[in-house]
């Protein structure tokens, strides 16, 4: 196995103005996830918020600690969500085993010692996508199938942004600190995601694109209302949105995204939202 980790520093929406293309996407953008064999960890200055994969294939992965977070293990001061988005896969805490089947999530609380991923199959290996944050208590580790989310249907064809909502890693569904989970998938014919768009000054979120065939992409929203810039993506990259930035797509094709967030609330509609026809 192998651990590769790169910290993100926070930017100033004033500095980010002034970002060209390889820039905006040397900040914000995650390119590297879901490398076979390899525990991929992102560390971010907002919020410490962090995000990564793991992909066991010819071995099982261990969540390993990483220098920043200056601790023994990886989740003694953190909680950890994750959501399979490969073949079937097990992990174990601390001893208990967990089956994830394809989109099933699992959160796991601060304070557990040892988090080990595996595939059922190498030919169709699980792909664990993870998202972290601090977390000041801890809670019980629990398993969300997708069918035990709760769904959410928003927009319309006829707007090109009917998509299901799967909230699972959240209040009502799962005790947390500060994590919230989800996943969002459109409907064939629509492309857009969270439009109208909007910031929460109180919670940074990062967006993971899949789903989207191998010769499309999305074009990924960010910045002030009316300050906005783009970054064009690839289908298993991620996206950083700092809590001052929309965050909004639009694709060539349907797609789904994973969206994770953390902050100083755990309320899901706390939001400032711009009108489409204000931003710049």
């Amino acid at each position: 196995m192998k651990l590769h980790y790169e910290t993100r520093y926070a930017s100033n929406p004033q500095s980010v103005k002034n970002y060209d293309t390889q820039q905006l996407r040397d900040e914000f953008l995650i390119e590297n996830l879901m490398q076979e064999d390899q525990l991929v960890l992102v560390y971010s200055h907002y919020d410490r918020y962090i995000a990564g994969s793991a992909v066991p294939v010819k071995e099982a992965i261990n969540l390993e600690t990483i220098d920043p977070l200056k601790s023994t293990c990886f989740l003694d001061r953190r909680e950890i969500g994750i959501i399979n988005i490969g073949g079937s896969g097990t992990i174990e805490v601390d001893g208990v085993v967990y089956i994830l089947e394809h989109k099933d999530a699992l959160y796991i609380g601060s304070g557990k010692k040892e988090v080990i991923f595996k595939s059922e199959d190498k030919n169709n290996p699980a792909k664990f996508y993870l998202n972290s944050a601090p977390a000041h208590k801890s809670y019980s580790t629990k398993k969300v199938s997708k069918s035990e989310a709760n769904k959410i249907e928003l927009g319309s064809l006829e707007t090109a942004n009917h998509r299901t909502v799967n909230q699972m890693i959240i209040g009502g569904i799962v005790d947390t600190c500060q994590l919230q989970m989800g996943m969002t998938e459109l409907k064939a014919g629509s492309v857009w995601n969270t439009m109208p768009a909007h910031v929460h000054d109180r919670r940074m979120e990062v967006y993971y694109y899949l789903d989207i065939p191998q010769d499309q992409a999305v074009c990924h929203f960010m910045g002030q209302p009316q300050e906005t810039r783009h970054i064009w993506m690839r289908n298993d990259q991620a996206v950083i949105s700092p809590p001052w930035s929309i965050h909004s797509g639009s694709g060539t094709s349907n797609y789904t995204f994973i969206w994770g967030m953390a902050g100083e609330n755990l309320d899901y509609s706390d939001m400032d939202v711009a009108k489409i026809t204000e931003l710049r």
